[in-house]
C-alpha cells in the first residue's frame, strides 16, 4: 500500500537537483502539500512543476539556507503559505576538498563543507522544530552518507560532516522524543546520477572500484533513497527515532568486513 500524507505540510530543502528533488516529487502524489528550497530558481520552478504534473500542490522559496536567516524566512513562508509544518526532509551536501590529505586540506573549502553540511542541518531544525512543537509534533529526516558511517581517504571535510550530521541527528532526538517529534537520518551509497554517469565513462576502472564497495552489484536509484525517506516520515515508522538508515546495497557492512 503506498505511504499517504493527507494534508500534510512538507518541508524539503535541496530540492533544485539529485535527492531533494526526487524525494519533493515523491511526496507529491501522497496527499501532501510540498515546499520546496534550494538556490537556483529556474531549478525550483521544475521540481515544482514536476511536483504538479505528479498530482501535488506546492511553492517552491528560493533561499540559501547555509546562512541561518534564510533558513528562519523558508520555515516562515511554509508556515505562511500553508498554516503549519508537520514534515521535512533536509538535504544538502558539498564534497569540499576530496582530494587532500588532512594535513594539506585547505581551510577555505572546510568552512564551506561545514557550513553547508552540517551547519545547515542545525539551522533548519532550530526553525523548523519550534514550528512542530506548536501543532503537536512531526518528522524529520537529515540526508547523511555512508561517509557518515564509515570513512574514506582524502575526504576528511565530507567525512567529518557527515559524521556530524548522524551526531546532531542522534541528540536532537533525544532532545525531542518526548515532544513527538522523530528526527532520523538516511545514509545514501553511491547513486546513479547523471554527474556519477558522466564521470564513470570517463575512469571506468574508478566505476569498477565504486562497484566493488556495493555487495549487492549495482548502485542505487534516486527513488529507493525517498522510498526510504517517506517511511520513516509516516506513521508506519512511529517509533523509529534517532536511527540512521543506510541505503546502500551493503556498502557500509562491506566496508566494516574489510
Amino acid at each position: 500500500m503506498p505511504v499517504r500524507f493527507d494534508n500534510k505540510i512538507v518541508l524539503v530543502t535541496g530540492a533544485t537537483s539529485g535527492l531533494g528533488r526526487d524525494a519533493a516529487v515523491a511526496f507529491a502524489p501522497a496527499g501532501t502539500r510540498v515546499v520546496a528550497t534550494g538556490r537556483r530558481t529556474d531549478a525550483g520552478e521544475d521540481t515544482l512543476s514536476r511536483i504538479r504534473a505528479a498530482g501535488g500542490e506546492g511553492i517552491f522559496v528560493v533561499a540559501d539556507i547555509s546562512r541561518s536567516k534564510e533558513a528562519e524566512r523558508v520555515v516562515a513562508a511554509a508556515v505562511s503559505t500553508y498554516g503549519g509544518l508537520d514534515i521535512v526532509y533536509n538535504v544538502a551536501g558539498v564534497s569540499g576538498d576530496a582530494w587532500s590529505k588532512c594535513g594539506a586540506y585547505d581551510i577555505a573549502a572546510w568552512n564551506e563543507v561545514v557550513a553547508t553540511n552540517l551547519s545547515l542541518v542545525l539551522y533548519c531544525m532550530r526553525y523548523e522544530i519550534p514550528e512542530m512543537l506548536k501543532h503537536g509534533g512531526g518528522a524529520i529526516v537529515n540526508m547523511s552518507s555512508v561517509a557518515g558511517v564509515v570513512s574514506t581517504p582524502g575526504g576528511v571535510g565530507y567525512v567529518a560532516t557527515e559524521h556530524g550530521i548522524i551526531g546532531l541527528t542522534k541528540a536532537a532526538a533525544l532532545d525531542h522524543a518526548a515532544d513527538n517529534v522523530r528526527i532520523n537520518a538516511v545514509a545514501p551509497g553511491v547513486l546513479y546520477m547523471e554527474m556519477l554517469e558522466a564521470g564513470m565513462k570517463t575512469y571506468p576502472l574508478v566505476e569498477r572500484k565504486m562497484m566493488a564497495k556495493h555487495p549487492i552489484g549495482r548502485f542505487g536509484q534516486l527513488s529507493e533513497v525517498s522510498k526510504a525517506v517517506l517511511w520513516l516520515c509516516s506513521d508506519e515508522a512511529s517509533f523509529v527515532t534517532g536511527t540512521t538508515m543506510t541505503v546502500d546495497g551493503g556498502y557500509t557492512i562491506h566496508a566494516a568486513d574489510v
